[in-house]
């Protein structure tokens, strides 16, 4: 780089985000478990709505994004004026750091949180700040312990990716009653519809006008393609981030398939079931080879292996099978893979890979 051309505080220290792998080279039917993606897609409702939009390709979309707000707060029980959609749920969290952190300012979360938290922190300048976490959980006393007056916004993953595990509403209330008052919590439930009755957040944002919930369309919505998310928050943080949203931020097409999407809840029923008893299954069998493995409440796993050179190995042997899953190095995890719940035929498939990885009877 040269020195006349400089961008701002914080954004060459940004590592470029690698997403999970989609093929390898030289093998053929392979599967993509990296990216925690729906295995089934979408709802075909929500194809169906898709396409229709082809004929209206040249007619901008919804500025306000009317429909959808009214089909996600009917079938999650909440105020449309309430919520703002974004770009995915990543824009959310951008609008945030946006609007609430700069040159001095510290954005905190937990030792294993999404990648995106610490991006979009160094992208306008702010520092972050990490605090440990307690065996792949969040820790509530460390991130307490960890905020001052600086920090502007928390970040909590709940289901946290990677690490696949889980806190409770009341440990989050006991964070959000533990900082100052002037602090944002945010609530990242982009995982929360893969816990049965579970609202991410929901009735803590409507309690406390600090409190922000974030949700995305990409996990068992199938629409990860489409880049449609949305936050839940107190008028107050809605109007200062609707300051931020440019006026037609997600196409019409997306925002007809989402639309269907949402309002289809026996589809997302299904996908509920299939993943849960599949993860079951995933999960046990894997204790049974003698890895480690935690409970998930996401579709996702994250088993441990002995250190990196084993990780790594496993890894080469369900690439070489044709199974494409994510390694987190990145994410301090040297020793694991995440592995994304598929089809019934995928999670066999993984666990004859692991099988013959130990040398044991298929």
């Amino acid at each position: 780089m040269t020195n006349i051309i400089k961008p701002k505080p914080g954004i060459m220290d940004i590592e470029l985000y690698v997403g999970g792998k989609s093929h390898a080279v030289g093998v053929e039917n392979t599967v993509k478990l990296s990216s925690n993606e729906n295995p089934f897609g979408p709802s075909p409702k929500a194809k169906d709505a898709y396409i229709k939009q082809s004929d209206s390709l040249a007619v901008y979309p919804s500025s306000d994004h009317s429909a959808l707000r009214l089909a996600i707060a009917e079938n999650n029980g909440l105020n449309a004026e309430q919520i703002i959609c974004g770009n995915g749920s990543d824009e959310i969290i951008t609008f945030l750091c946006q609007a609430f952190a700069s040159v001095g300012d510290e954005v905190l979360f937990t030792e294993h949180g999404f990648g995106m938290y610490r991006i979009c922190a160094l992208g306008v300048g702010a520092t972050p700040i990490v605090a440990l976490e307690k065996e792949r959980v969040t820790n509530v006393d460390a991130l307490i312990d960890c905020c001052t007056a600086n920090t502007k916004l928390i970040f909590v993953a709940n289901p946290n990716n990677p690490t696949g595990t889980f806190i409770p509403l009341s440990e989050i209330e006991r964070l959000i009653n533990g900082v100052p008052e002037n602090t944002v919590v945010v609530l990242d439930g982009a995982y929360a519809e893969y816990i049965e009755g579970y609202d991410g957040g929901a009735k803590l944002v409507e309690k406390y006008e600090n409190v922000v919930m974030t949700r995305t369309f990409s996990k068992i919505y199938g629409l990860g393609g489409l880049r449609v998310g949305w936050g839940y928050a107190s008028p107050v943080i809605i109007d200062i981030l609707s300051r931020l949203r440019g006026p037609f931020n997600i196409n019409r097409a997306a925002l007809s398939a989402a639309t269907a999407a949402v309002n289809d809840e026996e589809y997302v029923k299904n996908c509920l079931l299939h993943n849960r008893n599949l993860g079951d299954f995933l999960i046990n069998e894997i204790r049974n080879l003698g890895f480690k493995c935690d409970d998930t409440f996401a579709n996702f796993i994250l088993p441990r292996f002995s250190d990196e050179k084993q990780a790594d190995a496993v890894n080469d042997t369900l690439e070489k099978d044709g199974l494409i899953v994510r390694q987190v190095k990145g994410y301090n995890l040297h020793n694991c893979l995440r592995i994304t719940i598929g089809k019934e035929a995928d999670c066999f498939r993984i666990i004859a890979s692991l099988k013959k990885f130990k040398g044991s009877p298929l």
